[in-house]
């Protein structure tokens, strides 16, 4: 199957959501490159950046459950191909 390569970019503003979001992003490690959290101590959050190599359905479906979770956000940019 095709893959391609996006980033996820993941704004944590509920910290209670941090035990499932790490959950759900252990589910899909096999398609995670490489991650990076920062806490952000001023504004209370944590910024999540991830590195993917999987099919568009995958990446999309994970986003999908990760955009789900209260007081979560994401955003992803694929590769063009």
């Amino acid at each position: 199957m095709e893959t391609r390569v996006a980033v996820m970019s993941i704004i944590v503003e509920d910290t209670t959501q941090v035990e499932t979001l790490n959950n759900i992003l252990h589910e899909y490690r096999e398609s995670i490159i490489g991650r990076m959290g920062l806490p952000y101590r001023p504004k209370k959050i944590n910024i999540i950046s991830i590195a993917l190599d999987a099919p568009q359905d995958i990446i999309s479906a994970l986003s999908g459950r990760i955009g789900n979770l209260e007081g979560v956000s994401v955003k992803t940019a694929f590769s063009k191909e």
